[in-house]
């Protein structure tokens, strides 16, 4: 959509995902924008933006908002790393366009050169405005352009030199300030390379660190020098620039995820992304069969799942997880006697109300083993309460909520810190087989969100 306007009339303009409202953003820019999402009212040109109780919440111009006036120049952002929209001022096309018309300087009745300096501009402009209305009244749009064009060239003539004098005076001060900004976004650019090469030699030297080593200290250099990355991208003149770097597929579609699950960081380890494209090529190759079933054979129930995800009101792509769990298999059992699409295990089962006994494995029963594991990651999620919440009740799904609840409380040093998921995944907190589930998952959330992109068919051609 980049470069797309949307004029502003006069009333409501609706903006969300939903085919019903004035600008429907879709495709790949519509992961964080709900189906309704914001409405601008522009009563006679004082402006106010609210949002509609989205998911991912509005931003203008970086600060998070509900109801609030808005002047151009603004940048409207749907939801933390969403889509942005430029709001700006220029001159409103015509209501009707049916008919285009050349006018030339007499047509549009401008006076002669020879009156009085101010009168003649009045005059100037009033002729003009006034022939543009009636033409719009006949019916014949599109010529506002034609006829100030006319008038502009009738009033450059009849200008004294003092006031071109000025107009090349707003044209270096402009210059000046396009100086200025140029070399601002270079000095920009410069910095952010500094900040994400500072990461990526602590992000190596934590990878070097054998597990049960001190690495508070490095942590705590990479958490400064993320802050001051976001602090950077916080900037209006950095979001105006293309100093944006937003890495490869995979990095991009992992950092959209993340804004969904209320994930985001301003670097994701460089381990973790290359241990899901490490799952990625797995699932391209050896294990192709299990996702490319899920997907196609099993995708009625892939849409089930996330249809109820949804209306729990929990992160549809959670349902990625029963795919890398069973392979959507009901009759899947695991070694340790987890059964069913969410390998539940007996105790976890009874617990959230399925029955299990000699006669009933509900377990087994796609609809009501999906229901049972809401009220699960529920509680996973409102139990760590942290901003990586959702990606701390993916762990727990995996290895025990007593294990990460361990790995929190394992070093009190940075307690705000230690309750996000990142933090744990660079310490080496988690245990292996969780610090590996997590990306398969992923890897599996990548695909499905794009199958196209990673070789498999696409939503429309399966059964």
């Amino acid at each position: 959509m980049a470069g797309t306007r949307f004029p502003m009339p006069e009333g409501t303009t609706r903006i969300g995902r939903a085919p019903d409202n004035d600008v429907v953003v879709d495709g790949s820019d519509s992961s964080t924008v709900s189906l309704h999402h914001v409405e601008i009212r522009n009563d006679d040109g004082a402006c106010h933006i609210r949002d509609l109780a989205s998911t991912n919440g509005t931003w203008l111009n970086d600060q998070r908002i509900t109801d609030a006036e808005i002047s151009a120049p603004a940048i409207i952002r749907l939801g933390r790393q969403g889509p942005e929209f430029a709001f700006v001022l220029e001159e409103a096309q015509p209501a009707h366009l049916d008919r285009t018309i050349e006018a030339s300087p007499s047509a549009a009745q401008i006076p002669a050169a020879g009156a009085s300096t101010a009168s003649t501009y009045e005059e100037l402009v009033s002729s003009a405005v006034a022939r543009a209305r009636r033409m719009r009244r006949h019916g014949v749009g599109g010529q506002t352009m034609t006829i100030m064009r006319g008038l502009i060239d009738q009033a450059l003539k009849q200008a004294h030199r003092r006031f071109r004098i000025i107009g090349y005076s707003l044209l270096a001060a402009l210059l000046a300030v396009v100086s200025i900004s140029i070399w601002k976004i270079a000095a920009l650019r410069r910095e952010k390379s500094a900040i994400d090469t500072h990461i990526r030699q602590i992000d190596a030297e934590l990878q070097k660190a054998g597990e049960g080593m001190d690495t508070g200290n490095l942590l705590s250099q990479l958490s400064d020098y993320s802050k001051e990355g976001e602090s950077l991208q916080r900037s209006l003149l950095y979001r105006l620039s293309s100093a944006h770097d937003e890495g490869d597929f995979v990095t991009r579609e992992l950092r959209s995820v993340m804004a969904e699950f209320g994930a985001e960081i301003y670097s994701i380890p460089s381990d973790f992304i290359d241990r899901v494209n490490h799952y990625i090529e797995q699932d391209r190759g050896p294990d192709r069969p299990i996702l490319a079933r899920a997907l196609g054979q099993s995708g009625a129930q892939l849409q089930t799942i996330r249809r109820i995800l949804q209306k729990e009101q929990l992160p549809a792509d959670l349902a990625y997880i029963p795919v890398v769990e069973s392979g959507l298999e009901p009759g899947q059992a695991s070694a340790a006697g987890a059964v069913g699409p969410w390998q539940f295990t007996v105790v976890t089962a009874k617990t959230y109300g399925l029955r299990v006994d000699g006669q009933v494995d509900e377990r087994k029963d796609l609809v009501k083993s999906t229901v049972a594991t809401c009220k699960y990651l529920r509680d996973l999620i409102l139990d760590f309460g942290a901003g990586s919440s959702v990606m701390l009740a993916l762990a727990a799904y995996n290895s025990g909520t007593t294990t990460v609840k361990r790995a929190v409380s394992h070093n009190v040093r940075d307690p705000i810190n230690q309750r996000s998921f990142w933090y744990l995944y660079r310490a080496r907190a988690l245990p292996r087989e969780t610090r590996e589930f997590v990306p398969r998952v992923f890897a599996a959330i990548l695909i499905g969100r794009n199958p196209q992109h990673f070789g498999f068919d696409p939503p429309s051609a399966r059964p």
